[in-house]
């Protein structure tokens, strides 16, 4: 399944919350081909959530305080949503249960 450019945008930045790596490393990382990597990295500088830093000959990304929060909010959000499944899950074994038991007495009188 493709990933949407949020899912790449949100998988870069998660690549870079531990250390800063070249194009290669993100793009190792996250499955993502280089010249991708390249162009979402592009608009992530411009936004203030990655910067470049240059250090022997190479350029590394980093991720911003602003990116680590930007991902930080994102993760957070997935665990709502992870959460409000969940609670729809037990919701339908909570209305099912009765249900069940119901049955299991009519055929216990029969």
């Amino acid at each position: 399944m493709k990933k949407s450019k949020l899912e790449t945008y949100e998988e870069i930045l998660g690549a870079l919350i531990q250390k800063p790596l070249t194009i290669d490393n993100i793009a190792y990382k996250t499955n993502i081909d280089c010249a991708t990597v390249k162009s979402r990295l592009d608009l992530l500088i411009r936004n203030g959530l990655v910067g470049e830093r240059i250090s022997n000959k190479k350029t590394r990304f980093a991720i911003t305080e602003r990116g680590t929060t930007v991902y930080k909010t994102l993760n957070f959000q997935k665990y709502l949503e992870r959460v409000a499944n969940t609670i729809r899950l037990m919701d339908d074994a909570l209305q099912t249960i009765p249900a069940i038991s119901q049955l299991n007495e009519r055929e216990k009188r029969t």
